[in-house]
């Protein structure tokens, strides 16, 4: 137990205030900091989950199921839980570049590669342009791979997170040309 005329009978007394009070600000920072952090992760999720919400008047139709498809083509239900998961890798990656630098060029590059993600689908989907969707999913993989190098300078689990991100981009990229060759018109 503290007593203060210990402190008081010493000089001292100034010393427990101060000590006392930087507790207390350290605690109050410490729990701002924690809200902060908190806050923002719930932000990447959010904005993250907003590139695909871009693109939902241009989803499959009869158009994508009339299209000639190699065997290998996956089955319609691995998208959506693939997507779920990858998506929120990204933002869990972003997040921790966020927390150790705030907002810079990573976190740009993070934006483009998103934003090139979004794009994707209205013109794949939407447009039936299978050509112009491989040139815009090599543009999503060089930037998706910038992403990650930037992202792994800065915090190597970041990096880590973005590994199956670039994966499964590969794998569309080789389906996307796939279908185009398999589908000239």
């Amino acid at each position: 137990m503290e007593n203060p005329e210990i402190f008081a009978t010493c000089g001292l007394e100034e010393t427990r205030k101060s000590a006392t009070r930087g507790v207390f600000e350290s605690t109050m920072s410490t729990s701002s900091s924690k809200l902060r952090s908190g806050l923002a992760l719930v932000g990447f999720i959010v904005i993250t989950f907003c590139a695909p919400l871009l693109s939902v008047g241009s989803m499959p139709d009869a158009w994508y199921a009339a299209l000639q498809k190699p065997s290998w083509n996956p089955p319609a239900w691995v998208f959506g839980p693939a997507w779920t998961l990858l998506y929120t890798l990204m933002a869990v990656a972003a997040w921790l570049v966020w927390k150790r630098v705030g907002f810079s060029r990573p976190l740009g590059l993070y934006f483009v590669q998103l934003a090139l993600n979004a794009a994707w689908t209205p013109i794949f989907f939407g447009a039936h342009q299978l050509g112009w969707a491989f040139f815009e999913i090599v543009l999503l993989w060089i930037a998706i791979l910038a992403t990650l190098l930037n992202f792994r300078r800065v915090n190597r689990a970041a990096g880590w997170l973005f590994v199956p991100y670039l994966a499964w981009v590969t794998f569309a990229m080789t389906l996307n040309y796939t279908l185009w060759k398999l589908n000239p018109s």
